[in-house]
């Protein structure tokens, strides 16, 4: 099911059957209601007509090294991309789109050529088998909570053929495997090289955090940074019509957070480029960027949540509460303290907190969590930061009631963020999916390939 680890917010491959997962569940699922962010759209009258079958008015739109591409090929492909990505063709996007399709295809004929000469030098089979192909689409039918046969049968009420599924999914799974095998266990990430990342993560600790998911449209494999910002704007369109900004990010994006659906999780100014910075600090949570020009490409992205700079503590708090009226009368709050201050001398910090509040009559005890001090109502935000970590505080009034407040921990924020094996992880996928991408790249520049 994909070769990312555990723990990882930056990995090297999207697995082939979790990208179906994610973006086909509302097609294998139709009966389910779905929400706006996770339906995908509906496939339109050009998507779900019956594809022509190979042979018929076939001609040639590409070579690779004599390796032919057919316009059954890329019929194909096209269809497979929109249905994917949740996309819906037009006549301005289509071109695009199968733009984007000639050169999937082109890519994976690379590869697959590769892998043969592999074979043949090493003597040993790296090509994925039909079992393999099928263990995956078992395994992305599980994730929908469907069968195989059910699957493949929603697409192909899109016009989509099985083996055009299958073709895709050998080449993903055969050249995830050859690139993890050939430099997997060469890769050497040093602690030097975390160590510098933790210190960058902790100077950056007091400023504005962003949580972002991105889009990076490559210009050299879009054909210039014109043709990178034109595919841009396109998916901008696409998106705010309502295709899936993870699904889009999956087919489309460049970078190793493809596998995430874009997702880059929680970040610093320090971790993007000056560019994206200055376009986040112009957005509010919830919107999408306009396209951003880059040196090598554009940046689409989505900013989901903002914080401000300074740090601030963490503070894991249970409490113990007494339900009153904003405006009860004064003998009732008094007796209501009376009751939590017996009670504040029968707890020990945390240990077993819930367990004896729990049983004191018409007390509600439960456990509160973690949270930033600075988002603790008014009431509370004394108490987390004053009170010993251990002790439980006085009783405390708000409009609901009266309560107590056990802190169990307190810690700064400066801290958060990924920890030893995680910064690993991401390097080393970040430098897995560099080399792949360069491993492709001269396959492509010493390659003979001809559009027709």
């Amino acid at each position: 099911m994909g070769l990312f680890s555990k723990g990882a917010r930056a990995v090297v491959w999207p697995a082939p059957g979790v990208l179906l997962a994610l973006l086909l569940a509302g097609a294998v699922q139709a009966q389910e209601p779905a929400t706006p962010t996770a339906a995908p759209a509906a496939a339109p009258d050009a998507a779900a007509a019956p594809a022509s079958p190979p042979g018929l008015y076939e001609r040639v739109v590409a070579t690779v090294n004599d390796d032919v591409i057919t316009s059954y090929d890329l019929e194909q492909r096209t269809r497979l991309l929109i249905v994917v990505a949740g996309i819906q063709p037009t006549n301005d996007n289509l071109p695009e789109m199968e733009r984007e399709a000639l050169r999937s295809l082109i890519e994976e004929r690379l590869e697959l050529q590769e892998l043969k000469h592999e074979e043949k030098q090493q003597k040993f089979s790296i090509i994925a088998s039909d079992a393999d192909v099928d263990d995956e689409i078992a395994a992305t039918a599980s994730a929908n909570n469907t069968t195989p046969q059910q699957l493949l049968a929603s697409l192909g009420q899109a016009g989509i053929g099985a083996e055009t599924y299958r073709s895709q999914l050998r080449a993903e799974i055969s050249w995830q495997r050859w690139i993890r095998g050939r430099y997997g266990s060469r890769l050497r990430i040093g602690e030097a090289q975390i160590k510098a990342f933790q210190q960058r993560m902790e100077a950056e600790a007091g400023k504005p955090r962003y949580q972002v998911a991105e889009v990076f449209i490559d210009a050299q494999r879009a054909g210039g940074p014109q043709a990178a910002m034109n595919e841009a704007n396109q998916l901008i369109e696409q998106l705010h019509q309502g295709a899936p900004f993870a699904a889009v990010a999956h087919q489309f994006s460049a970078d190793s957070t493809a596998a995430n659906g874009g997702d880059l999780g929680w970040v610093t100014a320090g971790e993007l480029p000056a560019e994206v910075v200055a376009a986040l600090d112009q957005m509010r949570p919830g919107q999408l960027s306009a396209p951003i020009a880059v040196k090598d490409g554009v940046y689409i992205v989505n900013l989901r949540n903002k914080e401000a700079g300074g740090t601030s503590q963490i503070v894991d708090l249970k409490q113990a509460a007494i339900a009153l009226a904003a405006d009860a009368p004064a003998d009732q709050v008094a007796a209501a303290q009376a009751k939590l201050e017996a009670l504040r001398g029968k707890l020990h910090g945390c240990d077993n907190f819930e367990a004896i509040a729990g049983k004191a009559d018409g007390v509600l005890a439960g456990d509160l969590g973690e949270s930033d001090v600075r988002d603790l109502a008014p009431a509370f935000h004394d108490a987390a930061t004053t009170v010993p970590v251990g002790e439980v505080s006085a009783p405390l009034r708000s409009d609901q009631g009266l309560h107590l407040i056990a802190v169990c921990s307190r810690r700064s924020n400066a801290g958060q963020g990924l920890d030893h094996d995680q910064i690993e992880n991401r390097l080393a996928g970040e430098q897995l999916s560099m080399m792949s991408r360069r491993y492709l790249r001269d396959l492509s520049n010493s390659a003979s390939i001809e559009i027709h």
